[in-house]
This record gives C-alpha cells, structure tokens and sequence, in this order.
C-alpha cells in the first residue's frame, strides 16, 4: 500500500490532529507568525475539507478549533470563523483532484527572492524531487475572489508550489506531510540559492537532461 493510499483511510479525527501538527511545526521554524498562515486538509474524494481558523494563535491551534467547510465556503462544522483565505483553498480542491492538502505559509526568504524578481531554480536533488514545479501568481488581496482565481489558473498548470507575490507561498500535496515538505522545501532551496547570491555566485542548476530522466525514471508527469 503506498503512502497516498494509506492516506486515505485516516479518519477525520486523525486528519484535524495531523493539521495542528502541521501548524505547530511551521510556526516553529518561523514559516508562519502568530495569526498569519493557514492549513487545510480533506480526505481523498471529498467535497468538504478542514481549515484552521482565523484570529487564534497559530502556534497553538487545537482540533476542536478547526473549521469545515464545503466547496462553497458553507461551515458544516465547527464554532470558530474559518480562515479568510479559504477560498484560495476551495479553488484549488475544486481543479486538482491529486491534492488532498494545502499549507499557506509566509516563507521570508522564498517571498525576498520572488519580490527581487528571482525566480526558483532547480538548484538541488530535492528542488527536483520536492518541488518539480513552482509558480508566481501576481497580486491579489488575501480573501478575496481575485486572488482565488488567480490561484485556480496558476494551480491547473500542475505546480506543487505557487508563491504568491507580496504575500506568501501555497504548497500543494496528495497528504499533509507531503504539502508540509513541499513548503519547507521550498524554503530551503530559497534560502541555498540566496547564499550563493549573496557571495556573487549564480548557483549552478541540475541539468535538464538529468531532471528529464528522473521525471522517466520515476514515471512523474510534467505539466
């Protein structure tokens, strides 16, 4: 049984447990702030997922603080006023079936790079094997509509990651544990391509050649 499938016979009180998790250990390496950032997470198939909610310390959340909703953004349980950032997160459930979880978190140094206008390069195995591909959606405003389309268009092109300019990143994953890598991946291959930068060295990337053949190799579809 592989790690997706398995995913998918977590029960929902394991899933909220897995999101506080999640949470916790972003506001730890310092990816979130005290109420900035959000997780959501679904079981596989669903039309409902769960989402952190907002003005509740983030460091903190419990899973009886969680929030869920349906595609349209109805509140089918919880007590608490869900994430602002909600619809960006139904926008992506509603086009890409393979995610089963999303983490918006404010990575500093993947939001410097894309804010000079550098792009993330496949400076490393794991820029490679984490990340495949990542996408810059222009400005919208937190919570709005533009914003959640914006991230629908840029999601349909099959990215595990789109950083969200003068804002955050949203990292993408068929579980939770995959989205959270992805984010922290994400980071540090900013941050590697930052140092070189910053010593007058532009990193050296992995050749495409090489990049194609681990995309056979592990039969993983581009978009």
């Amino acid at each position: 049984m592989s790690g997706e499938e398995a995913f998918a016979f977590v029960s929902e009180d394991e899933l909220k447990e897995e999101i506080c998790r999640v949470m916790k250990a972003l506001y730890q390496r310092g990816l979130i702030s005290a109420l900035g950032g959000n997780v959501s997470a679904r079981v596989p198939g669903a039309k409902e997922f769960w989402i952190t909610p907002s003005g509740v310390f983030k460091g903190a959340v419990e899973p009886d603080d969680l929030v869920k909703l349906n595609l349209d953004g109805n509140i089918i349980d919880g007590y608490l006023r869900p994430s602002i950032e909600w619809p960006m997160h139904a926008a992506v459930y509603r086009v890409r079936p393979d995610v089963n979880a999303i983490v918006h978190a404010h990575n500093p140094f993947t939001l410097g790079l894309a804010l000079a206008g550098v792009g993330i390069k496949p400076i490393s195995v794991e820029a490679v094997m984490v990340l495949r591909k990542v996408e810059i959606v222009p400005f919208a405003f937190p919570g709005t509509d533009e914003l959640a389309k914006l991230v629908e268009k840029y999601a349909q092109t099959g990215a595990r990651a789109l950083i969200l300019q003068n804002h955050g990143i949203l990292a993408m994953g068929s579980n939770l544990v995959e989205a959270e890598a992805v984010a922290e991946t994400l980071e540090e291959v900013s941050i590697a391509q930052y140092v070189a930068m910053s010593l007058g060295r532009e990193p050296p990337t992995i050749p495409e050649r090489d990049v194609e053949l681990y995309m056979k190799l592990y039969k993983i579809r581009q978009h």
